[in-house]
């Protein structure tokens, strides 16, 4: 069941959400390989740890519904190729983690045939316990749902312990953006109807909605350090916890 963590305090099997934006670094589009390296080489330490591991990956690095790049697109379109630009991410991913020699698999929440086995829950269920990390692209499927919704969807799915939110350059959620606000706190820990209500801009409502409304915990963290995601899957209090 999800939010049932081991009394250890070790979380057995996590969802991890990437952004687009994280996994291009500083290369300001696309992809950077050594960004990718240190993703796959932070979800082995994961795996070589114990947990089972899926990962639910964005696409704005190449492309984003509300920027520029869509303008005058129906929305709905607008979606559809950011869903397509999500699997642009997990198969170089994959391919990354592979390398690493963590058996992976892409599962597509549309049907992309010769590329990617469209998701199926219970067969990634089976292969999260054969220590295979199962990656996840395509967001929901539908247009009008971000990845966000798509990684909480996913993780209540998949029976996960807890969410993990990666970010880029910002090691949890503070009261104000850190980069242009020097005196911003960071919030340690803070319940998802709070962050609604505050408009923390930590994931989506739709996203924070479901989290709070199935007892999914939740934790923000610095992707850009190596042993972040390791800590918190030991159960250390890493970044910020987001928990009804």
């Amino acid at each position: 069941m999800a939010g049932d963590v081991e009394e250890s305090g070790r979380l057995g099997r996590v969802l991890l959400k990437l952004s687009g934006e994280a996994l291009m670094g500083d290369a300001g589009f696309g992809i950077d390989p050594a960004r990718i390296d240190a993703c796959a080489r932070d979800v082995q330490a994961l795996v070589d740890a114990g947990t089972e591991v899926a990962i639910v990956v964005g696409g704005g690095n190449f492309f984003r519904g509300v920027s520029d790049a869509a303008a005058g697109m129906d929305r709905a379109v607008a979606d559809q190729v950011g869903m397509l630009a999500t699997i642009l991410n997990a198969l170089p991913l994959e391919a990354a983690l592979v390398r690493a020699g963590v058996p992976a698999t892409t599962m597509t929440a549309g049907e992309v045939s010769g590329v990617a086995t469209r998701f199926d829950r219970q067969r990634a269920i089976e292969l999260l316990g054969e220590g295979r990390v199962v990656i996840s692209a395509q967001g929901t499927g539908c247009p009008y749902f971000t990845t966000d919704t798509a990684a909480a969807l996913r993780a209540l799915e998949l029976g996960v312990d807890a969410l993990l939110m990666a970010k880029h350059g910002v090691d949890g959620v503070y009261d104000a953006d850190p980069r242009t606000t020097p005196d911003a706190t960071r919030i340690e820990r803070i319940s998802p109807r709070e962050a609604i209500a505050r408009d923390l801009r930590v994931m989506d409502h739709a996203a924070l909605a479901l989290c709070a409304d199935n007892g999914l915990p939740l934790y923000v963290f610095d992707m850009d350090d190596p042993t972040a995601a390791a800590r918190l899957v030991r159960g250390e209090r890493v970044g910020t916890e987001i928990r009804a």
